[in-house]
């Protein structure tokens, strides 16, 4: 079960690596690529510090850990606790939390129940908040052997905590079901294809599905580098994460791939860096890049613990 710490240390290292780039443009970054882990650029933090999204992995985590079982009451606590008093984060600072998240996580301490029904429905709250911390929720469904309906009901509510939106629920699914094929020992090519094949009709309707045509439709690694556009919205950075691993062979290619496409360089890095892991693994992720990620004991432990609940 190591893909736990791979998949883990690969999310939290994409995630530091892009930190620092966060909202820098494209054409600036590829004039001048950074390749090694730095600080103090786009939010006054050290290097190896990782933000949000980590955060919210781990704060999942924990909450299954600690309930033995999926509560999503319990989970949405833990990202308060996140979001409020510095719970899970790198150096006791939250930072880089979206509006949806922070409105939905209000909304949840007024009424203090029925999480599922705290997240945001309109159209406008679609960005990538609630998808990169479905990692331990793919390894759940994994190690659970949980049938198809179990899958998208368990994500259908994690993501409704905070996004609730269709949209936000069907990126979120794209991308566990993705892993559960990579983790079922498929390559990541034959799981794209895999992936193209799903009947999302059983559970989104049309208009939905089409939001996501160039991934599910077309060959999204045809694309040019030109077409992506690497931004918080959901759909942007799942496709910039895809075209990412479908075009690189190392855990390296692929976060520096990540974090050089400008934008939401933290929130691509780690949802690309938790792929790649399980791909490559942790022996292939640079011992440099580990050396300076800020609380890595503590970020193994958690996978430790994270894989006890399985053994």
């Amino acid at each position: 079960m190591s893909v736990i710490k791979d998949g883990l240390i690969g999310l939290a290292v994409g995630d530091a690596m892009g930190v620092p780039l966060q909202s820098i443009e494209r054409k600036r970054l590829f004039n001048d690529p950074v390749t090694s882990m730095i600080g103090y650029g786009s939010y006054d933090v050290p290097e190896g510090v990782w933000s949000t999204y980590t955060s919210m992995t781990l704060a999942t985590m924990d909450s299954i850990i600690k309930c033995g079982k999926i509560n999503f009451d319990d989970m949405a606590s833990r990202f308060c606790n996140f979001v409020g008093k510095g719970e899970y984060t790198a150096i006791g600072k939250a930072f880089d939390i979206s509006t949806t998240t922070k409105k939905a996580l209000n909304r949840y301490l007024k009424i203090q129940g029925d999480a599922v029904k705290c997240g945001l429905t309109d159209i406008d709250s679609n960005d990538n908040g609630s998808l990169i911390r479905m990692f331990p929720i793919a390894l759940y469904c994994h190690f659970n052997k949980l049938k198809d309906y179990e899958i998208f009901n368990i994500v259908k509510n994690a993501s409704s905590i905070t996004h609730a939106n269709e949209v936000s629920i069907l990126g979120c699914y794209i991308y566990v079901s993705y892993l559960l094929f990579i983790l079922n020992g498929k390559d990541k090519l034959a799981s794209y294809n895999m992936i193209k094949c799903l009947d999302f009709s059983s559970y989104f309707d049309e208009d939905t599905i089409a939001y996501y045509n160039r991934l599910l439709k077309t060959n999204i690694s045809n694309l040019r580098i030109d077409d992506l556009k690497s931004t918080d919205y959901v759909i942007y950075t799942l496709e910039s994460a895809m075209w990412i691993i479908l075009k690189t062979n190392s855990y390296s290619e692929a976060i520096v791939g990540s974090i050089n496409l400008g934008g939401a360089t933290d929130k691509i890095g780690a949802t690309a860096g938790s792929i790649a892991g399980i791909l490559y693994g942790f022996n292939e992720i640079p011992s440099k890049w580990i050396y300076k990620l800020k609380r890595f004991d503590y970020l193994e432990e958690m996978a430790e613990n994270f894989e006890n609940l399985f053994i």
